[in-house]
């Protein structure tokens, strides 16, 4: 079994992703016997990482493998590889968080009825004081009956796919490899390649990325997939935003060969003043946020326990 934790997980922005003293207690309650010590800056997390064999932590810089010579674990709440710089040695794991699902398939649906429902006019008329029922009612739409696409149908599109489905829409998920379908699809529903993307883009009404970033997927979706879509179908980006130029898609959404757009994510963290991306009106932009809620940590830290004690890591006495 591990025997010591070193949590180094501090967030300058967002108050739900500092792991503080609650969330200790629900690692040292399931695992009375382990040492679990919480760091609040580097200068204190270094100190001690060379006696421990467990860390869990938003970053690590592939230097500091040097100095842990007991190290067997590393455990991070984020889904993406982007900030752990380090190459597995043999006796050492890598975890990367699983639980994002549940809350990023809420701001995906809240984003899909953002569009679906007109609120954004509908705001904007009730700040003019005008009851335009006629002009709202000709942008309003419904799920029922739309083909929802979900790009990166693994474990997070999956959850998005289960959260839409009851209202009434077909789903075509897209892996990399063919897999089973879930449990929740229908007749009308399928699983497919990314080779088949030409012959499922015309047929889309609301477009989900999911995919993780890296060489693979950089400039995955070219300016002429986006001419693909039909123009009311929207885009949701989730996932990680060089799958496609933010230029690109700028000038798709500007043109009106797409509806509208939610990103959550972008080609350049934090979005720069000068992206056109701000200035139209059919895009909603969230800051790298989709997956964020105050329960975050509580998630990570109970699936952290599950995990844990079904692990090369977990003797129970």
């Amino acid at each position: 079994m591990l025997k010591s934790l070193l949590i180094y997980m501090t967030h300058p922005h967002v108050e739900a992703w500092n792991f503080d003293s609650r969330h200790r207690q629900l690692l040292q309650d399931a695992f009375p016997q382990m040492e679990i010590s919480l760091c609040f800056n580097s200068k204190e997390f270094l100190q001690k990482l060379p006696a421990v064999d467990g860390v869990v932590v938003w970053f690590f810089k592939k230097e500091w493998l040097d100095l842990a010579p007991e190290l067997r674990l590393i455990a991070t709440p984020a889904a993406g590889t982007d900030w752990l710089d380090v190459t597995p040695r043999s006796n050492l794991e890598i975890w990367h968080g699983g639980f994002h699902g549940s809350m990023m398939a809420e701001s995906v649906v809240g984003a899909i009825f953002y569009f679906c429902k007109a609120f954004a006019l509908s705001a904007r008329m009730q700040s003019q004081k005008k009851w335009a029922r006629v002009k709202i009612s000709e942008k309003l739409q419904s799920l029922y009956g739309a083909r929802v696409t979900i790009l990166g149908f693994g474990k997070i599109g999956s959850q998005i796919g289960r959260a839409v489905k009851p209202f009434g829409c077909s789903i075509t998920g897209i892996k990399r490899n063919p897999a089973e379908p879930p449990d929740y699809f229908s007749d009308g529903d399928s699983i497919t390649t990314l080779d088949h993307l030409p012959e499922i883009l015309p047929q889309t009404d609301h477009f989900i990325l999911v995919l993780p970033g890296g060489a693979e997927t950089q400039g995955l979706i070219t300016r002429e997939h986006l001419k693909m879509l039909p123009k009311h179908c929207f885009l949701y980006n989730v996932g990680r935003g060089a799958v496609y130029s933010d230029d690109n898609l700028a000038d798709a959404l500007r043109k009106g060969e797409l509806a509208g757009a939610y990103l959550d994510v972008f080609e350049q963290e934090p979005l720069g003043e000068d992206s056109p991306l701000w200035e139209l009106d059919n895009v909603l932009i969230q800051p790298h946020l989709s997956a964020a809620s105050p329960q975050y940590l509580e998630l990570f830290a109970k699936e952290f326990v599950e995990r844990l004690k079904r692990s090369v890591f977990y003797k129970k006495d």
